[in-house]
């Protein structure tokens, strides 16, 4: 049973180490693609894509503050037939460098998951988003892998434990997602302090 307590010792540890400044770069860029109506692309294999379609999820439902623009922002893990269509006919590298082709505009923002930094199909496709003018963001562990170098802005969680740079993923998703939240109510102070309706 030790193991617990050194298992969430651990995290704790590496939460504590997390560099804040590109984190808060994260949330200011996030903004400025919601006032500009950009869309906002994840994607990640494994446990990182369960952490892409979330995400999405979060910063589609959970950021929303009336009377102000919603996030776009779509999941490149969520559509199984178009993912095996490329993988079988093509290669699996391209599932989401393809969908991002059909898709992505310049300014748009991709979020790049990969706890090793070295997935050949999440490289694959920051490479085809740079060549399309949008800004990448790479969420990583370990020492940030080749994606730490291909993004304009990364994010490496301070560990060896693939397991615990996944629980930070997803805790900074979450944090993300609370945050922009917030930010968006401040602009609109009035709305903030709209009390709850209840339903009869």
């Amino acid at each position: 049973m030790d193991g617990i307590s050194r298992y969430l010792e651990e995290l704790q540890g590496v939460l504590g180490a997390l560099p804040l400044a590109p984190i808060r770069e994260m949330a200011d860029l996030l903004l400025a693609a919601n006032s500009k109506g950009s869309t906002i692309f994840t994607l990640g294999n494994g446990g990182s894509a369960a952490t892409a379609s979330h995400f999405a999820c979060d910063l589609a439902k959970g950021t929303i503050v009336p009377n102000h623009p919603r996030f776009r922002v779509v999941a490149l893990t969520d559509n199984l037939a178009l993912m095996t269509a490329w993988s079988n006919d093509v290669a699996y590298d391209e599932v989401f460098a393809a969908q991002l082709e059909n898709l992505a505009h310049p300014d748009d923002v991709l979020i790049a998951i990969s706890g090793s930094g070295n997935s050949p199909n999440v490289l694959r496709a920051v490479e085809i988003a740079r060549g399309l003018g949008m800004i990448t963001v790479g969420l990583s562990g370990f020492s940030g892998g080749k994606l730490r170098d291909l993004v304009d802005l990364p994010i490496v969680v301070p560990s060896d434990s693939m397991q615990q740079i996944e629980d930070v993923h997803l805790a900074l998703c979450h944090l993300m997602s609370v945050v922009l939240r917030e930010e968006l109510q401040q602009r609109e102070p009035s709305l903030a302090q709209e009390p709850s309706v209840l339903p009869a």
